[in-house]
């Protein structure tokens, strides 16, 4: 699942398949002094720098001509502090290994996205988030970083060291420097008990504020098309452990999830008139169903399905009002969409450029499958997120610019200012970063 490494003729492609790169050369580092000598040699030779993770994003936040680092020997745990509850990990490191790593040692992190094949980097680089009503971003889980700046010096951050730069790189998109290790809060590993049932879309926006208040981590996926979404409710139990017997969890999670729902999607894209009809079956494959398990395995699932991804973050408050709109705009629209959209919260937080920064957020994340025309689609559905305030998830697709966020995010001119004295050059700039940030 992790992108192409060096497609034809060194090509990078990303997972979705939509963006691509030539770097003038690759850089695989395997340690923190090498990595800070290529960022200094590329400097000699007038060349831009990124780093580039598993290639999970959608947009073109990690492609260069320059040089492309390539983080997969900085990978493992380099310090456990039982005291002080962190855990240090290198900034190569999947999230998968991460998360069994730490349940070996009976630890886990508080909240995480659903997908774990992202590298640790790239997913906070890029602001990657779960659900959840008090808990929040991967990013929001950090205690220090470290990173190696435009000038190939290496620069620790935390609360209590250069905490201006910390309030920044923790979701820094690349702009500031390359992490080279990040410091995670963790807590005790506990259990959490999941429950997925399918609920009408009226009644889940009729009760959204007291199935986000009563459960620790709420979300559902609404098939478009249908009146019906599948909920999924988390939160912590004590146990004892009844993980999906795996016969049922490959079915359920691996077959429908995957399997059938990839067949579907081919289906669709070949007859795109057939996709109502699969919405409502797929609506309704899905049945209820309970179990207890370790976080990992209750947070996390496998995505083989290809797609392409546009996510919004809006305020709580105006959640409910958009998802309504956002129907009314498909059901007129005589668009076909196979793929559910999927709504998340997090509380607020204080990272400069995170989508939850200083405002409790609603996730409305719409999806397309890989290979079909997306454009008219997440165009309808930007105008409706926008006219909300919307802010898009860094790592996947919008259309914005710095103009337009710099209305949305008030802290914009600190990131920037932030920007200006670490890399006055833009060793670290490429296309995407001149449009969101500004030259």
């Amino acid at each position: 699942m992790s992108s192409t490494a060096n497609g034809k003729n060194g090509t990078w492609r990303n997972w979705g398949g939509n963006v691509s790169a030539r770097p003038a050369r690759e850089v695989i580092p395997a340690s923190v002094d090498e990595l800070a000598a290529a960022v200094r040699r590329a400097a000699e030779d007038g060349l831009k720098v990124k780093a580039v993770g598993s290639g999970h994003s959608f947009t073109s936040i990690a492609t260069t001509d320059g040089v492309l680092i390539r983080p997969q020997l900085l990978t493992g745990i380099r310090d456990i502090d039982r005291e002080a509850m962190t855990v240090t990990v290198e900034s190569g490191t999947p999230l998968k290994r991460l998360n069994v790593a730490l349940a070996r040692e009976g630890l886990s992190l508080t909240n995480m996205g659903d997908i774990m094949e992202q590298t640790v980097s790239g997913a906070t680089s890029t602001g990657t988030h779960g659900t959840g009503r008090d808990s929040g971003s991967i990013a929001a889980q950090i205690k220090g970083l470290e990173l190696v700046t435009a000038d190939g010096s290496v620069l620790t951050c935390s609360e209590k060291e250069n905490p201006e730069v910390f309030a920044a790189a923790r979701i820094g998109l690349g702009a500031l420097g390359i992490v080279t290790a990040i410091t995670f809060a963790v807590e005790p590993v506990f259990l959490l008990t999941a429950r997925e049932e399918p609920m009408p879309f009226d009644r889940v926006l009729a009760e959204f504020e007291e199935l986000w208040a009563e459960n620790e981590h709420f979300e559902f996926y609404w098939f478009p098309h249908t009146g019906s979404t599948n909920t999924k409710r988390n939160n912590r139990s004590a146990g004892p452990e009844r993980p999906v017997p795996r016969l049922q969890s490959w079915f359920e999670d691996e077959f429908l999830s995957n399997g059938v729902f990839q067949v579907a999607n081919w289906v669709g894209r070949a007859v795109p008139a057939t996709i109502p009809a699969i919405a409502q079956i797929s609506s309704k494959a899905l049945s209820a169903r309970s179990y207890t398990d370790i976080p990992y395995k209750v947070f996390t699932s496998p995505r083989r399905v290809r797609f392409v991804e546009m996510e919004y973050a809006v305020p709580r408050a105006a959640v409910v009002e958009t998802l309504r709109e956002l129907k009314t705009m498909v059901d007129r629209s005589g668009l076909r969409v196979s793929f559910p959209v999927e709504v998340r919260t997090a509380p607020a937080d204080g990272i400069t450029l995170s989508t939850a920064s200083g405002r409790d957020t609603a996730y409305i994340a719409v999806h397309m499958f890989q290979g079909t025309p997306y454009q008219r689609y997440f165009t309808a559905a930007e105008r409706i997120f926008t006219a909300h305030e919307g802010r898009p998830h860094w790592g996947k697709l919008h259309t914005r610019d710095a103009e337009y966020f710099s209305r949305v995010y008030p802290r914009f001119g600190e990131f920037t200012e932030l920007r200006d004295r670490l890399d006055p050059d833009r060793r670290f700039q490429n296309d995407y970063l001149r449009r969101v940030l500004g030259a």
